[in-house]
């Protein structure tokens, strides 16, 4: 359809917000209660704050490390955007991590960790006490051509960990993760399991090539599994877990649902240093910036109704990127969490499930039943205002993308077909799909 269709614009429906420039990002979707819209503020607040060891006069940003990645939220998700990926010669970048694991799965059926180490290198610590390891990347430069005869690049990571002080890293398996903007998630939480699943075709019993199936994870609040909904394996079942995972992973912040300091044996160094409290983060500041994190809003579309857009739109479905890209969603009925968000049509162009990208793309790194060429459909709403939020468009799981092309020319696997139609495309007819997902 090359046609302007109404609403379109609303990525989050009557909750998108309006506000566009370098804040789009973080701005609470509109209607919140009057209670509800002070603990925004709050856990904005919380989100934004540097937490510090155990020498802070009050206490309450205490507990920071003794292993670390980060020390506040926004290190990572600067503005609520994007993270950065690492340059050769970085010793830290803004929202950078690698995860490792042995092969195997923990006792829930989740990535095996890696002893002495845990589930992540942690590159920084707290005074006294040593880093885990640090990692080194250098990129390697791929060339090829459109099929109109016009050249392009893609740069790819290569990756090495060194300085390990706690025995040889070497053969463990690895994953490099770039922080995601995180507008939109309580919607994305009150999205219905039965919703997700419905798109699944794990068999490709349709014959289009497109194999979509759910990742099934393990619930610490529930103690049960359930669909995974977060992260770039989708392997966190929902927004509180979210949270929680990278309290402790990232920043070494206990809370009642990790209550347990990120010092795995024989971090001695780490395991004696006094805590920030039990828990560091406490229940009341957990629900303050679970509060914050489910009310972010989405901006509203840009130049949506523009010719240009429009053949953009229409190029895209044609290409067939909507199988994985699902363009809508209505959330469910009944999302006690934050019931504002209720039966609110959402267009976030992501169905949400495991695809297989393909072995360039693949970190060969299983997390529950994403298998290591398998990676969570990202949704696509706000794509368009990183690079006016976060100064940069570096793209996918590790950030290797420049920019939206460079992005696309790197999917493979099941998306191989849409890539290569893509390729096919003139000139004119590849920056008009660029302007659509621009508009996004």
């Amino acid at each position: 359809m090359n046609s302007y269709e109404e609403g379109e614009e609303l990525s989050a429906g009557s909750l998108t917000t309006r506000i566009l420039g370098s804040n789009a990002f973080d701005q609470s979707v509109p209607g919140l209660p009057i209670n509800e819209d002070l603990l925004f503020f709050s856990g904005n607040a919380i989100f934004k704050r540097s937490w510090v060891t155990i020498n802070n006069q009050d206490g309450k940003n205490d507990g920071l490390g003794p292993t670390f990645n980060a020390n506040s939220c926004s290190t990572c998700h600067n503005k609520d955007g994007r993270g950065k990926p690492l340059e050769p010669g970085q010793r830290f970048s803004q929202g950078f991590l690698l995860r490792i694991s042995e092969p195997g799965e923990n006792n829930y059926g989740g990535p095996k960790s890696v002893h002495g180490y845990g589930n992540q290198i942690q590159e920084r610590a707290n005074t006294g006490v040593p880093i885990e390891a640090n990692i080194d990347v250098n990129y390697e430069y791929i060339s090829g051509t459109f099929n109109d005869g016009e050249p392009y690049e893609l740069r790819k990571p290569i990756y090495r960990i060194i300085d390990e002080k706690f025995g040889s890293l070497q053969g463990v398996l690895t994953s490099p993760r770039v922080g995601q903007q995180v507008i939109g998630l309580g919607l994305i939480d009150a999205i219905s399991e039965e919703d997700i699943l419905i798109n699944q075709d794990e068999f490709d019993i349709d014959n289009d090539s497109i194999y979509g199936k759910a990742n099934i994870v393990w619930n610490y609040v529930t103690n049960k599994t359930q669909v995974g909904k977060f992260g770039w394996k989708a392997n966190e079942p929902t927004l509180l877990q979210q949270v929680a995972s990278a309290f402790i992973g990232d920043m070494g912040l206990t809370t009642s649902i990790f209550p347990d300091e990120n010092c795995p044996s024989p971090q001695n160094d780490c395991g004696n240093k006094p805590s920030g409290g039990s828990p560091e983060v406490t229940d009341r500041q957990l629900n303050n910036i679970m509060v914050y994190s489910s009310s972010l809003s989405v901006p509203i579309r840009r130049d949506y109704d523009k010719e240009n857009v429009l053949n953009g739109k229409k190029l895209f479905r044609d290409m067939k990127c909507n199988s994985c890209h699902k363009e809508s969603f209505t959330t469910s009925n009944n999302y006690p969490a934050n019931p504002t968000l209720q039966n609110i049509t959402i267009r976030p162009f992501s169905d949400f499930l495991l695809h297989n990208m393909g072995d360039e793309l693949a970190d060969n790194r299983t997390d529950y039943l994403a298998n290591g060429n398998e990676w969570r459909t990202q949704p696509l709403w706000g794509l368009g205002m990183i690079q006016e939020v976060n100064k940069h468009n570096f793209l996918l799981h590790d950030g290797r993308a420049r920019n939206i092309e460079e992005a696309i020319l790197w999917h493979s696997g099941e998306a191989e077909n849409s890539k290569n139609k893509y390729k096919k495309l003139t000139k004119e007819e590849r920056t008009n799909v660029l302007d659509f997902l621009n508009s996004l």
